[in-house]
């Protein structure tokens, strides 16, 4: 089977790069078919546009804050062009958007597999304690706030420092007083609007899962890992595979608990007495999502199957004991490429 393939996420910054570029690579090394990867990116300098042997095709979207109109607009321009098959959004900030275009992107003859519009809500930052106790998983005091003035005042309402200060979308700070706090708060409601969200800060060790939920309550795929290195921003730039029954189960639960559809990465902390709670779930593939396809478990190809009506079996968790190390590299662009671009928001062919 030949498949034209969409990925958003082109984004590559080393600190915090987006999954697109990871998921070209699993589905360009899927075993159950071939695939023609067109990638979309928001800006010229996105690298992953320039990858000419990953990316076939390669294309600009118009931000997701111009609007559903411009958006769908240039999603039905660049499909009249390159004949996608299926597309596969990569970040937040963008999900929204995608899935109230859902139904215009299927007129479109455009599978995907995405959540639906509660399924986004339930998972949001701002609802995770009522989603755990739904589920009876553990989860940390999370409020969302308007002002920065709530911080001198943080402890009558329950929460001491230190905090965690965190945006609806990305970012987060650990402020250990008013005034960190305060300066994160600042910070994150300029990147990112409004709400910003307060979280009581735990200890202890970080574990993630990668998963595909089939939207019917099950898991289809999982892979597990616990960071081993982390780049300033928190993200992870060195992971080893791990077996954690706690972990999976968790997963499992939130499947069965939203009948989530899709690519989503379930972030958890085990605490020194070993009981696991819930800190975020982030409604795409992660971008260390390549250590998918290198344990054998190719996650992206999963949610294609899932996409095309595919009746897929759930893969087995892979083995623990496998290692990824990222690394950053020069991509070498002709100068024509990168003003096509830039005054015609598409790669030359």
């Amino acid at each position: 089977m030949k498949l034209t393939i969409a990925v958003t996420g082109m984004n590559g910054r080393a600190d915090n790069p987006g999954p697109g570029i990871a998921v070209a690579r699993c589905l360009k090394e899927a075993a159950g078919f071939e695939v023609r990867i067109v990638g979309l990116g928001y800006e010229a300098l996105d690298p992953g546009l320039y990858l000419d042997d990953l990316i076939d095709a390669a294309w600009l979207l118009p931000y997701p804050s111009h609007g559903e109109e411009a958006f769908l607009a240039r999603l039905t321009a660049i499909h009249e062009e390159e004949k996608i098959d299926v597309i596969i959004p990569c970040l937040d900030a963008e999900l929204p958007v995608f899935v109230r275009i859902a139904p215009a992107l299927s007129d479109l003859g455009i599978r995907h597999f995405l959540p639906s519009r509660d399924q986004l809500l339930l998972r949001g930052k701002d609802q995770l304690p009522a989603l755990a106790e739904r589920t009876g998983l553990l989860a940390p005091a999370t409020k969302a706030i308007y002002t920065p003035e709530f911080f001198y005042q943080a402890e009558a309402a329950g929460f001491r420092f230190p905090l965690v200060v965190k945006g609806l979308f990305y970012d987060a700070k650990v402020a250990h007083n008013a005034v960190d706090a305060i300066a994160a708060f600042h910070h994150i409601a300029h990147d990112w609007g409004m709400p910003v969200l307060v979280q009581q800060f735990l200890t202890g060790e970080e574990v993630n899962l990668a998963g595909v939920g089939d939207g019917k309550g099950g898991l289809a795929g999982a892979v597990m890992m616990k960071k081993r290195a982390l780049t300033e921003k928190g993200k992870a730039w060195a992971g080893v595979s791990i077996d954690d029954p706690e972990l999976l189960a968790a997963a499992q639960k939130l499947c069965e608990a939203t009948h989530w559809q899709g690519g989503f990465e379930l972030e958890m902390l085990c605490d020194a007495e070993g009981r696991h709670h819930l800190i975020e779930i982030n409604p795409r593939f992660p971008a260390w999502i390549y250590f998918s396809a290198g344990v054998g478990r190719n996650l992206p190809e999963q949610l294609v199957k899932l996409a095309l009506d595919q009746k897929v079996p759930p893969l087995p968790p892979a083995e623990a004991g496998m290692m990824f190390i990222r690394y950053a590299m020069e991509v070498m662009v002709p100068l024509s490429q990168f003003e096509a671009v830039t005054m015609h928001a598409r790669r030359l062919s």
